[in-house]
């Protein structure tokens, strides 16, 4: 054989060889697929919420029958299971995306801002995951379509794809701006502050919350996700007395403009002529300016004289107070003009055995007076006071934690009558020294509904 032929045939043979590798590669892609791959690389300014392999991350509450699993890169909520699966991580602004596939009649949630205790659509808030093209929803409440806010504010129909299909679905959250857009549609924009209507207030606590978990919430109907990702646009603190959107500020953080002293009580008040209650007031104005100051954008008591209080009256609110007591603290706050939302130092003499935290409705009788926790930080630490009044009922929040929940406010001063209908607020003493600042309000009008 000569050269030219002998290379020849070693090029054959490698050809050869090089061919039957390549057939034994695909023969081994084909016995062994690859693994489902893990979570999509987000867009930029997103962060992934699923490995796309395991639910790290994630905390399962109250799983019902199987729960949740992951299989082929989703999170699957079973058939007859479900419970709460929400992010290990709270968060309180955002741009969350996600995609979902429904089966008929399939029935979830995506809750937001939600803790991880009690009904999510009640004590956060839940956006709508639901088939409501199927005969068994021919009745549906509009605010119980997909992607309503469920039980608050209504969504447009008519976004969602054939069962069966992914639907992608983006949830923007901005302090009070609710905007859900579903394969490109948007069918929710809305203001929660625009939410009047006394029971949707009662009945919707977690409305008010400012952050909290996201979850996917079961009605034991299968239900799929993927390629679940979020933009965290959580800023930090607020500027010192600056209101958020829809508030304004009750404090200017310079002086004391917009607050009086305080001149007897409510009955007394209704008693006196214009000129007594001129009178009263004038001297009272003098005691407020002796004994209350401000330092550094905050409002001091230095422990002497009577409660500052707002200059009107308010009806239904939602206010926002910052407040510090020191060891042995006792004080709260007014609303319309009656006792009392409590604020104190756990020890404080004459506690209740166990000891209570700040926030209950200390002066009721017949309707609960304790807070739901204990939710309190240390003396000399910063709180926050959410109170909202609507009608008779109270809702607060200290430090993010419901602890009083849709309760009546009774009347201390004349206890056969309800709770006035409208007072001014005040900020209470019990001769120790007090700070407070950060003082917003959001009236409420009364007439309003959705």
């Amino acid at each position: 054989m000569n050269k030219s032929a002998v290379v020849e045939s070693e090029e054959l043979l490698q050809e050869n060889m090089y061919i039957s590798r390549l057939l034994g590669l695909v023969a081994a892609v084909a016995l062994f697929p690859p693994v489902a791959k893990a979570a999509d690389t987000p867009e930029p300014g997103f962060a992934s919420l699923f490995d796309g392999v395991t639910l790290n991350g994630w905390t399962l509450v109250n799983k019902n029958g199987a729960g949740y699993a992951v299989t082929n890169g989703v999170i699957a909520c079973e058939h007859g299971g479900g419970g709460n699966l929400f992010t290990d991580k709270e968060y309180s602004d955002f741009i969350l995306r996600t995609e979902f596939k429904l089966e008929a009649g399939s029935n979830n949630g995506i809750g937001i801002r939600a803790p991880l205790e009690g009904d999510a659509a009640y004590m956060g808030m839940e956006i709508q995951v639901l088939d409501d093209t199927a005969p068994k929803y021919a009745n549906l409440k509009p605010w119980q379509a997909h992607g309503s806010v469920y039980g608050v504010v209504a969504s447009k129909r008519g976004a969602l794809r054939p069962v069966g299909e992914w639907n992608q679905e983006e949830i923007a959250c901005k302090g009070r701006h609710i905007k859900v857009t579903l394969n490109g549609k948007v069918i929710v924009d809305t203001n929660l502050n625009s939410v009047t209507d006394p029971e949707v207030l009662r009945k919707h606590p977690g409305m008010l919350r400012d952050r909290g978990h996201i979850g996917f919430l079961g009605h034991n109907d299968y239900v799929e996700f993927r390629n679940i990702r979020i933009k965290d646009l959580s800023a930090g603190e607020n500027q010192l007395n600056h209101p958020p959107e829809g508030f304004k500020a009750l404090f200017n953080g310079k002086d004391l403009n917009g607050w009086k002293g305080l001149a007897g009580d409510p009955p007394k008040r209704s008693k006196w002529s214009k000129e007594e209650l001129a009178a009263e007031q004038l001297k009272a104005d003098e005691r407020m300016r002796a004994h209350w100051s401000v330092e550094n954008g905050v409002i001091v008591f230095d422990g002497k004289g009577d409660s500052l209080c707002t200059s009107r009256d308010y009806a239904d609110f939602e206010m926002l107070v910052d407040w510090k007591i020191l060891e042995k603290g006792d004080s709260g706050i007014y609303l319309r003009g009656s006792p009392q939302v409590q604020i104190w130092e756990p020890n404080s003499p004459g506690q209740f055995s166990p000891v209570d935290g700040s926030g209950g409705l200390y002066n009721n009788e017949k309707n609960p007076r304790h807070p739901i926790k204990f939710a309190d930080k240390p003396i000399r630490e910063w709180n926050r006071f959410r109170i909202l009044m609507v009608g008779e009922k109270v809702h607060v929040y200290l430090n993010g934690e419901l602890v009083v929940n849709d309760t009546t406010l009774e009347n201390y001063w004349e206890r056969n009558k309800p709770i006035y209908p409208t007072g001014q607020i005040e900020l209470q003493n019990h001769g120790n020294h007090l700070y407070f600042k950060n003082v917003f309000i959001r009236e409420i009008p009364p007439t309003a509904k959705n």
